[in-house]
């Protein structure tokens, strides 16, 4: 008996120390790389790739685009007129599309900052909504103090062994593998801000106007994602939590999961791509 004893207060400390450290400095990163705004623009050395004028970054490499498109029309219209082709736009038609986007193109990093700042102004109506309906700040630090308060967990005295322990250790866990998840989200809303103005050029080609409508579908996909994050968690603290009712503690574990699975549901409302880990690990394996 004092060998088992010994063996699960080993095995107590282990998880002691690990969703400790989870919750000490987990939930703040989670809810910067959640919930993004415009100042995830405001990086000196992503201004530079981006372009802060027409010849530089990738600003420079979308107007020289945009010469070879007016090039690239000019050939074809000049070998439509000889073979008396019908393939060809009318060229007035092409000059104010060529304009527009160019425009456009030009101002993309207004654009996408204007973009952003409604998602996120968006997303922050809703937690303040939340807030002042339940008097609690709507993010994930306040989540696990709930979640810890509801479980009546206190992370230096953790059974593992006992159902609160468990729940609680498969919160912390998946919350872990939430970080992972949207830290690739992060980074993918950053690839397609760089492609913008890429994207915006290829509208003016009908043969090349769907890389926009893929762009705009995916890139509007990762930022819907944080309206559903806050609207679960608008719901997660709607409800009146007791730690002598079991069903309000795998509710927890539901929201939790709906947080997770939150890219596949927006995936199977409006398209895009997939931000989970483990799924795009599959995907490349299958390649």
């Amino acid at each position: 008996m004092d060998i088992t004893d010994s063996i699960i207060q080993t095995i107590n400390t282990i998880f002691e120390r690990l969703l400790g450290s989870i919750d000490n400095n987990l939930y703040s990163v989670l809810d910067e790389v959640t919930f993004i705004g415009p100042d995830i623009l405001n990086d000196k050395n992503f201004e530079k790739i981006f372009g802060t004028s027409t010849s530089s970054g990738i600003l420079l490499i979308a107007n020289s685009l945009l010469l070879a498109i007016i090039l690239y029309f000019a050939i074809r219209l000049f070998l439509s007129n000889i073979t008396y082709s019908q393939n060809v736009e009318r060229p007035y038609q092409f000059i104010f599309k060529i304009i527009i986007y160019g425009i456009c193109m030009n101002f993309s990093f207004f654009l996408i900052e204007l973009l952003l700042s409604i998602f996120f102004n968006v997303t922050n109506s809703i937690c303040q909504l939340g807030q002042s309906l339940f008097g609690k700040e709507i993010c994930f630090s306040e989540l696990i103090n709930s979640i810890n308060s509801s479980i009546s967990v206190d992370t230096s005295s953790v059974d593992i062994f006992s159902l609160d322990g468990i729940i609680k250790g498969t919160i912390s866990i998946s919350l872990l593998g939430l970080v992972f998840t949207y830290a690739f989200r992060y980074v993918m809303i950053k690839v397609f801000v760089l492609l913008s103005p890429i994207a915006i050029l290829s509208r003016s080609l009908d043969a090349t106007s769907w890389f926009f409508r893929s762009w705009l579908r995916n890139l509007f996909s990762l930022l819907f994602i944080q309206l559903i994050v806050a609207i679960v968690l608008v719901i997660l603290f709607s409800m009146d939590y007791s730690s002598a009712n079991l069903l309000y503690k795998f509710v927890y574990v539901g929201g939790i999961y709906a947080l997770i699975k939150a890219n596949s549901f927006v995936r199977e409302f409006i398209g895009g791509i997939s931000t989970s880990i483990s799924q795009n690990v599959y995907n490349f394996k299958g390649k």
